[in-house]
């Protein structure tokens, strides 16, 4: 009768229960010739012995070297193996090379040949389920109650519930809870495999987090992979949900890096504990600690020799990404896709610089070679879907996307692409929508509370804004992009103290980016625009002064805000110059329009107050001519007297006159009666007439301005011009 294999507890991974490993183990306390050698033979992968007959899918390399090892070494291994090992041997090799006709084959006998053995069970289930076939892996593993009381079994049996879907089945079968968390004081991060694979209880507590996850219990799908990483560093997949899906915030991923992980007592080899935890420690967040980042980089590239590892590399592009150093990360991101054409984590970083650095061809050349070889990945989608966003096809845009979430419900990058299209079009309510479920999937990033603050901002709801910009600022208080969102909205609450702080924190966290970047551009013209409002005028025109000296084209918003100021400044003639290269820009602009208006019409009350300035300065007569308008004065007087005598003298002769002396007479009569008016007008004497011609054109013109001036009609006020210009502020 065939001795059955013994089942493996919770600590060891399958690789205890590998048919060549197990032997492994009992042959481990023979002592062999040459111990050194005996243990390196004894940790080959099965099915590596060094005969002609051997498969060398396994040591190429070796296959001709066999006769350099010691013969006494190669039977010790040779000698023990019964007929069911060496039929366990062809079993596994043949899954190894993908042979799973073969391996179902000569399964299906081992099984019946060990009496339904639970670790045979395993194997053959192992060859369903890479055949696709979990159902039949799930009904197998399921159909004898061994096998249920086998891990491994459970563990196979529960991932095949995993990948039909079938969630609820799936929690009942493994557990909602860990049931080995306090039974075993060695189940802890501070045990390691006895075998150096990853440890079961690991692999059970990760199928439990995906299982949570794809129902929607974010929170405890976290929990769940948490556990799987300290019950087991090793579990790389854990690890991996929680910083791809950022179920963590920043924070919460480097305390959990730094001290909770224990990687040295968790790993069989301590060679290899920092190793791992660099790794680990690249794959963070890159919004906080990034001097501990460049100095895990800097060790994995000089001291390892890791400087061409993919996986690096692109960690070096997430930390660019973040400081909007697009050109850069694109680069990186082309030096991965060189080395790995297929490489899927890359893509994000690569579609996104595409998009911002206007690489319209290339998003099209990428976009149709995935949906020629990856017609069901989700990214092949949300690269079209990018694609159709970066020529302002949104309709198209919002298909592709969509199908993206289809395929993949929990796709947070397909769901924040197509909020995008939403709120591209201002249709805020749908944005609003697809950024909360966004919110839902990612509850350990900042971004969609960013956009849900955006939207709401661009809705006029200042308060909501301002608690979905908050809440995003407690779990990432480092991003420009959200410390300039707080910036503009204390400007539109008139806080202009709390509006600066936050533009000047935006600064200093951009400290790092590249001055032509819009990041930095509009950062600085916000800044210009608080500053424009707190009465600081020189502060924002050095601000907007700045922007048009980085940025490559001229803004109409930014040059009619400088017109303002000027305005503002009682600079006219520079306000209208400046207003009229905005006007060149953007002919159609209400703003630049109306500011230009009030400053041709301050600059006209300008001329006009230049006029009544040389009207007054001529009124400063020297005085020797004041004296000879006196003397004319007095000229004038004595004639008068001398008319009015020859009136009297002339009555005696009154019945002599005709009809024109009658006249005459009647005419002087007139005069004499009516002493307001100055006979010099009717210019009866040649004298009079002379005098008059002589300040014809000055004296009237002067008297005239000069009782205009006393009465207040030739001056003007512009207060109520002021408060106009003061009116027109809005951005």
């Amino acid at each position: 009768m065939v001795q059955n294999q013994k089942t493996p507890n919770h600590n060891n991974s399958t690789l205890y229960i590998s048919p060549v490993v197990n032997k492994k183990n009992d042959l481990m306390y023979v002592t062999p010739p040459n111990p050194t050698t005996a243990t390196n033979k004894l940790l080959d992968t099965p099915g590596s012995n060094k005969s002609t007959s051997t498969s060398s899918f396994f040591h190429f390399d070796r296959a001709s070297n066999h006769n350099l090892h010691d013969r006494a070494n190669d039977n010790l291994l040779d000698d023990p193996l019964t007929p069911v090992d060496k039929l366990r041997l062809w079993r596994h090799d043949a899954i190894m090379q993908h042979q799973y006709k073969t391996a179902e084959f000569i399964g299906d006998k081992i099984l019946e040949l060990t009496n339904d053995d639970a670790n045979d069970a395993f194997w053959l289930g192992q060859v369903y389920f890479n055949q696709g076939n979990y159902l039949r892996c799930k009904h197998l593993l399921t159909s004898n109650i061994n096998y249920q009381n086998s891990i491994s079994c459970r563990y196979l049996a529960g991932y095949s519930l995993i990948k039909l879907e079938m969630w609820d089945d799936a929690l009942d079968l493994i557990g909602e809870t860990n049931p080995f968390k306090n039974n075993d004081t060695n189940s802890t991060s501070s045990s390691a495999t006895t075998d150096g694979g990853i440890k079961l209880e690991s692999s059970m507590c990760y199928l439990r987090g995906l299982i949570y996850a794809n129902q929607n219990n974010f929170e405890r799908a976290k929990e769940c992979y948490k556990e799987a990483c300290m019950v087991d560093v090793k579990c790389y997949e854990a690890f991996n949900e929680l910083i791809v899906n950022n179920l963590m915030t920043p924070n919460e991923e480097w305390e959990f890096v730094m001290n909770q992980l224990n990687f040295r007592d968790n790993l069989d080899d301590n060679n290899n504990d920092e190793l791992i935890k660099l790794l680990y420690m690249t794959k963070l967040s890159k919004y906080l600690n990034t001097d501990k980042f460049n100095e895990s980089e800097h060790i994995l590239r000089e001291e390892y020799e890791l400087q061409e590892n993919c996986d690096l590399m692109l960690s070096r592009a997430d930390y660019l990404y973040i400081q909007c150093n697009f050109d850069e990360c694109l680069t990186i991101c082309e030096g991965i896709l060189n080395k790995d054409e297929y490489n899927f984590d890359v893509l994000p970083n690569y579609l996104s610089c595409l998009y911002e650095l206007g690489g319209k061809n290339k998003l099209f050349l990428k976009a149709h070679q995935l949906a020629e070889l990856h017609p069901i990945n989700p990214m092949t989608w949300l690269a079209i879907g990018t694609y159709y966003l970066s020529i302002n096809k949104m309709a198209e845009a919002r298909k592709f996307f969509s199908k993206a979430t289809l395929l993949n419900p929990n796709f947070g990058n397909g769901w924040i692409g197509f909020a995008h299209t939403f709120a591209a079009e201002g249709e805020h309510e749908q944005a609003i929508s697809a950024y909360a479920f966004a919110a839902r999937l990612f509850p350990g990033t900042h971004l969609p509370n960013l956009f849900l603050g955006m939207q709401h901002l661009q809705m006029n709801n200042l308060n909501l804004s301002e608690e979905y910009l908050l809440a995003s600022y407690h779990i990432c208080n480092s991003d420009p992009l959200l410390l300039n969102e707080l910036g503009v909205i204390n400007f539109h609450k008139n806080q202009f103290d709390k509006a600066e702080f936050f533009l000047q924190e935006a600064l200093n966290a951009a400290k790092n980016l590249n001055s032509d970047s819009k990041t930095w551009i509009s950062i600085h013209a916000n800044l210009g625009h608080v500053y424009r409002r707190a009465n600081q005028p020189y502060k924002a025109l050095d601000c907007f002064n700045q922007v048009l000296k980085i940025s490559n084209k001229n803004d109409a918003n930014i040059l009619s805000a400088i017109g303002l100021i000027h305005l503002r400044l009682r600079n006219i003639f520079q306000a209208i110059d400046v207003l009229h290269d905005a006007l060149a820009i953007s002919p159609l602009d209400p703003i630049a329009s109306d500011l230009l208006k009030r400053a041709l019409e301050a600059n006209k009350e300008n001329q006009e107050i230049f006029t009544t300035t040389e009207k007054l300065f001529q009124l400063n007569l020297p005085i020797e001519r004041r004296k000879h308008e006196s003397r004319l004065l007095k000229q004038r007087q004595q004639q008068q007297q001398q008319q009015q005598q020859q009136v009297r003298g002339g009555e005696n002769s009154k019945n002599l006159a005709t009809p024109l002396t009658t006249k005459v007479r009647d005419r002087n009569i007139d005069i004499s009666n009516n002493s307001s008016i100055d006979p010099i007008l009717f210019g009866d004497t040649t004298s009079g007439r002379n005098n008059n011609e002589e300040l014809e054109g000055e004296g009237d013109d002067v008297t005239l301005l000069a009782q205009e001036l006393q009465n207040g009609e030739a001056s003007t006020d512009d207060e109520d011009n002021d408060e106009d210009i003061m009116d027109i502020e809005s951005d």
